[in-house]
């Protein structure tokens, strides 16, 4: 895991530092607002709802052709869901990640931008909290997430970047599977303002 976060903000960086002289490179911070919610949640208890959180982190546009670029990212994301247990309580299953996607975008329009992409995510805590107690699940959740992305970005000027995604989670979060237990998978909506350098 650590070597594949090193590498990508040596890529990151490595773009940062050239993206001063080649107009074709560009680099900037996000940050948003995560909508998301867990697949299969139900089980777990009566009722399941999205739960908010954040996500921050960098990125680099790298043009390839004319109105297509390769935009690596590496951001940090709590994501999870609300459940009702059968006992009427409120249960949060807090998972956050390390995120690096790599997206693919076209601009259909000078400013607007259509993007999809493969996305990694390790794991750096997952927790349950009911009430005021919280319980680690770090050791029942898988480590590594693998996801797509699909989303759009609207340009404001040259610096300021809006932009709408959905993450479609492709891995079972649970290590094992209990008896008559569903695989539950990451869906997060993501809503971000960038900034380019």
């Amino acid at each position: 895991m650590k070597k594949i976060i090193l590498m990508t903000v040596a890529f990151l960086a490595f773009g940062f530092a050239n993206a001063q002289d080649n107009k074709d490179m560009s680099f900037g911070v996000k940050g948003g607002l995560n909508v998301s919610t867990v697949t299969n949640a139900v089980q777990y208890g009566t009722n399941s709802s999205s739960l908010i959180g954040f996500h921050l982190g960098v990125f680099g546009e790298f043009m390839i052709v004319d109105k297509f670029c390769i935009q690596p990212e590496l951001l940090y994301s709590t994501q999870g869901v609300t459940v009702d247990d059968s006992g009427g309580d409120k249960v949060d299953a807090k998972l956050d990640y390390i995120n690096i996607p790599i997206m693919a975008k076209y601009y259909v329009a000078k400013d607007f931008s259509l993007e999809l992409g493969p996305q990694i995510g390790f794991l750096v805590s997952a927790k349950e909290k009911i009430g005021g107690v919280s319980t680690d699940l770090k050791d029942t959740t898988k480590s590594t997430d693998f996801s797509l992305n699909i989303g759009a970005g609207y340009n404001i000027g040259k610096s300021v970047v809006l932009g709408i995604r959905y993450n479609l989670g492709l891995t079972q979060l649970q290590k094992d599977l209990g008896t008559g237990e569903s695989a539950s998978k990451n869906s997060v909506f993501q809503f971000s303002v960038g900034y380019k350098f």
